[in-house]
């Protein structure tokens, strides 16, 4: 049976993880490729921390240029992360026509653009499944499954961290930085836990996704970003009596000639399947002009199901070295055109709008006046029982209105000798169900 050699740049975790899934299923990959992927080379600058598997000591190195140099090693598993060393040892591995298999969303969201036109050009594949859902074969939906669909939307629950801390926050009503301190016990959130909460992890997600759905890189600079760090029980408890969850979505979405890529904290109808995810899973619910809705769910990060997705683009990649077919199935399905991609200012949605007030006559006709003024009509409000005369909370869903006028809106609000704090804005899932 033809042999394919693998080397591998990172032991940790998920490389670890890799590992295991040779030594558990190599026979089982074989069997059903016809080809033996086999490992000739481990890079790590750690090579005695116990990873829970056991390889031949000739097998690592701390020296990753060496494994892109070995001539026994065909195709090179960069899960290193970051967007530095990883950077220059793709490039370096795709300089000389080595294919590559990542997980670095990153990296792809930083330099996509740049890293496939470089793949193209040696004619070497670049796959990625891994950086985006873990376990769930998002990409390669996109770039397979639904190739004969316009993708209209995009809406995904795509960082566990953060699903996890939302969903304790929910049913046990605790504040965030207590849930966020025992998802860091846990191993649910790094120690420095910005990248996850502060929503940059959803985002190099929702970058990867889009450029796939529209056929080019999106500027990561382009995606609207908010983070769960000011979710508060308060809100997800008034959220719950309205009959919605607030889950952090990253949303794609297109209207006419013009695309919306955004990050934030939105209010789900508990209807929705999307709101059913708790925990540290995630899910991706991609609307096709053919197909319709289609759901994607599992676990979005973890040792086994992210390896599970690398060895997956390690048989693809193997099966077109041994065809002689690279680059059978385009990094990035082409676009005719660039879109227009929508700013925040311009999108167009229904909001919850949390706000401290004087209870007192006529202050809910001034700020529905001003509200008015601006476009924006009033769905429901809601405004539990209070003394008079105190500062209380008034909670308002909207109609849809323009984020814009939003903006606007709430400043006026906010500058009233009425309010006691900043109005508190989220975003309503609509388009969705």
């Amino acid at each position: 049976m033809k042999e394919i050699g693998i080397g591998l740049l990172g032991f940790g975790t998920v490389g670890a993880g890799v590992v295991e899934g040779f030594l558990r299923n190599g026979d089982l990959i074989a069997e059903r490729l016809g080809i033996r992927p086999v490992l000739r080379s481990i890079a790590d600058l750690d090579l005695d921390t116990d990873r829970g598997v056991e390889v031949p000591r000739e097998l690592l190195t701390t020296d990753a240029a060496a494994v892109i140099r070995d001539p026994s090693v065909d195709i090179v598993v960069e899960l290193i992360g970051g967007t530095t060393v990883a950077h220059d040892l793709i490039q370096q591995a795709l300089a000389a026509g080595k294919p590559v298999v990542t997980a670095n969303k990153a990296l792809l969201a930083a330099h996509g653009e740049q890293i496939f036109a470089l793949a193209e050009e040696r004619n070497v594949d670049i796959y990625f499944g891994a950086s985006v859902g873990g376990g769930i074969p998002i990409i390669r939906a996109l770039r397979e499954g639904l190739l004969a669909n316009r993708i209209r939307r995009i809406d995904g629950i795509l960082n566990g961290t953060c699903n996890y801390v939302l969903t304790r926050m929910e049913t046990e009503h605790l504040p965030f930085a207590t849930v966020l301190a025992d998802a860091q016990s846990a191993g649910y959130a790094e120690a420095d836990p910005t990248l996850d909460i502060d929503g940059y992890d959803a985002a190099h997600k929702t970058v990867i996704l889009a450029s796939l759905a529209y056929g080019y890189w999106i500027p990561l600079e382009a995606v609207h970003v908010e983070g769960i760090r000011h979710v508060e029980p308060v809100d997800i408890g008034y959220a719950a009596d309205l009959g919605y969850r607030i889950k952090l979505l990253g949303v794609v979405n297109r209207t006419g000639d013009e695309i919306e890529v955004r990050v934030h904290p939105t209010l789900v109808s508990r209807d929705h399947v999307l709101a059913s995810v708790g925990g540290v899973f995630n899910a991706v619910m991609v609307r096709g002009d053919f197909v319709g809705d289609t759901l994607f769910y599992g676990r979005g990060a973890g040792r086994e199901p992210t390896a599970s997705t690398v060895l997956a683009d390690i048989a693809d990649v193997a099966r077109n070295l041994a065809s002689d077919a690279p680059r059978r199935v385009a990094s990035l399905p082409r676009s005719e055109n660039p879109f227009k991609t929508r700013s925040m200012d311009e999108i167009d949605s229904r909001y919850y709008l949390r706000m401290a007030v004087l209870d007192k006559p006529g202050v809910l006709a001034r700020i529905a006046d001003v509200l008015g003024t601006h476009g924006i009509s009033i769905a429901s409000v809601l405004q539990k029982e209070a003394k008079s005369g105190e500062i209380v909370p008034v909670v308002m869903v909207t109609h849809n209105a323009v984020e814009g006028a939003v903006d606007a809106a709430l400043a006026a609000i906010n500058g009233m000798d009425i309010t006691g704090a900043e109005t508190v804005r989220y975003r309503i899932a609509t388009g969705i169900v």
